[in-house]
């Protein structure tokens, strides 16, 4: 999965991934990679704004008016049980939370870290954005502290980073979330849950042709069971 640590719609994709998988019998041979993407990569390293007057300007609408469609978004993530306030965030370059994400790939923790990321900055106000605030948020979730500010530090990551942005262009993604199953089927956007569970169960039927559904009425050869 293709997502942003900042876009709102991605918390929301990851908790529907969730339920999807929740409702996927084949759950337990499933792998979930959380991939980099940056929505905006222009915003200087070391600065942060405030997310609603940078978003109403980005998209030539008036602050009550974004605001309006944050309370929509706001809203949406009620419904998976996530608390935004999406008025009040601030936003910046998240290219070190990316790179923070592939050390906790490598150490077994990429999920955990990512949920605590999220988590800290849709409904704590935390930074995500600064290497110290991204060591303490690792420090929680079983991360070393002096591996990560040395990781952040030295951005021994930031090719994989890179890398994963690339291919996101390659398979042809504008934005976040983008799903992708076995390099072979994808969806973009907030799916339901529902559509996430139907793309899982094509790409198991695919990997397991046997292991199809099981054979309904019809027709073989000159004769039809009726």
């Amino acid at each position: 999965m293709w997502s942003d640590v900042v876009c709102p719609w991605c918390y929301i994709g990851k908790r529907r991934l969730e339920t999807a998988l929740e409702r996927f019998p084949h759950r337990d041979e499933v792998e979930v990679v959380w991939r980099s993407f940056q929505l905006d990569p222009s915003v200087p390293e070391g600065e942060t704004h405030a997310t609603l007057p940078a978003l109403a300007a980005k998209y030539g609408r008036s602050v009550e008016e974004m605001r309006g469609t944050m309370r929509h978004v706001e809203e949406t993530a009620a419904a998976e049980g996530l608390r935004y306030d999406l008025a009040n965030g601030v936003s910046g370059n998240t290219l070190l939370a990316h790179e923070l994400l592939h050390l906790a790939a490598e150490r077994g923790l990429q999920d955990a870290v990512k949920e605590r990321l999220l988590h800290a900055h849709f409904e704590e106000a935390r930074s995500v954005f600064d290497a110290d605030s991204l060591a303490a948020l690792a420090g929680e979730v079983g991360l070393d502290d002096a591996e990560v500010r040395a990781a952040l530090a030295d951005h021994r990551y930031r090719p994989d980073v890179q890398e994963d942005i690339a291919t996101a262009r390659t398979l042809g993604a504008t934005g976040v979330p983008f799903f992708v199953v076995d390099r072979r089927y994808g969806a973009a956007g907030a799916q339901p849950a529902e559509l996430l569970v139907q793309l899982l169960e094509r790409a198991w039927a695919d990997a397991h042709p046997l292991a199809t559904v099981p054979a309904a009425e019809g027709c073989e050869g000159d004769s039809c069971a009726v």
